[in-house]
């Protein structure tokens, strides 16, 4: 029955907060299959990598310290968050390679995902290694649910954020950006894991959580919002061209694109879909070079031809 239990509490949560998340990108939301494969990354890849490169680090820690609590610690506030941070950050390596994965938006999904899935799994080894009585069971459950899993995901949508800003801009920048952004998810995962380390600071570290997730909320918003930004600016220029008529742009820069009664219905979906992508194309192509350049040229040709044939057939 706890087995079951804690399977149900460790599955249900993340993948509500999955679906939010997903749900939060507006203009350009990822395939779910995609999203979907990073969290099963984290659930499984992940874990499995994270526990064979903790058991390697903190058997190298025990050669020089002998004191078991101590290596405990050790291990809660060094290792986990500098192994966990690189195993779920490599597979963000492999979608990053993605035509899908194009700015930092898409980063923080995909990133939020590895992060959710890794805090499932983690959630549910703890729940029935450490939830000896229901009181005890529900107070882990409650903590681990709203803080430890939500820290997982907020690391590494730190790093997939940085991944997906520095994708197409210099070279010094997409090797530099990745590092910081890696970083910045470790000290995100060492701070959270020192302050519960201790009952002395456990109340300053759920403040320290509270706080990163406001401001992860705050990022995740104005990345939305520039995603919004980008749709009009470079859909502006098929307005000037004749292609998208203006009161179009308007719509399809913002939420009411879900709307019906503003284009022929047949052809609304694909039609969103293919003015969405000409977008972020057209900001790929200009930002790309050697043969990804010609590739991305390519689609904004062929979006364009596309766009204009629904428009053409859907006023027949």
């Amino acid at each position: 029955m706890l087995v079951f239990a804690s399977l149900l509490a460790a599955i249900i949560p993340m993948l509500i907060y999955l679906i939010l998340i997903w749900q939060f990108d507006k203009y350009d939301r990822e395939p779910f299959k995609l999203v979907l494969r990073n969290y099963l990354w984290g659930a499984i890849g992940a874990i499995v990598l994270a526990i064979i490169g903790s058991t390697f680090l903190t058997g190298f820690f025990s050669i020089f310290i002998s004191n078991s609590e101590i290596l405990d610690k050790i291990g809660a506030i060094i290792v986990a968050p500098f192994v966990e941070e690189i195993t779920k950050g490599i597979f963000l390596l492999v979608t990053l390679t993605s035509k899908k994965f194009d700015n930092m938006t898409d980063g923080i999904v995909y990133g939020g995902a590895i992060g959710l899935g890794f805090g499932m799994t983690e959630n549910f080894l703890y729940f029935i290694s450490y939830g000896t009585t229901l009181t005890d069971w529900l107070i882990i459950v409650i903590v681990r649910t709203l803080f430890s899993a939500v820290m997982h995901c907020v690391a590494t949508a730190s790093l997939g954020a940085f991944l997906g800003y520095s994708k197409f801009l210099n070279r010094p920048y997409k090797l530099f950006l990745p590092l910081v952004g890696l970083a910045l998810a470790m000290f995100i995962h060492f701070a959270w894991n020192l302050s519960v380390s201790f009952e002395s600071t456990a109340m300053l570290g759920f403040f320290f959580m509270f706080i990163t997730v406001i401001i992860f909320i705050a990022v995740f918003t104005a990345s939305v919002l520039r995603e919004k930004k980008i749709i009009f600016n470079e859909l502006m220029e098929e307005v000037k061209v004749g292609l998208i008529p203006y009161e179009h742009l308007v719509i399809l820069s913002s939420p009411r694109r879900s709307n019906s009664g503003w284009v022929n219905e047949t052809i609304r979906k694909p039609y969103v879909n293919a003015a969405t992508t000409l977008a972020f194309r057209k900001m790929q192509w200009k930002n790309s070079t050697g043969s990804s350049r010609l590739f991305y040229e390519n689609e904004v040709h062929n979006y364009r031809i596309f766009i204009q044939n629904l428009l053409i057939n859907s006023n027949r």
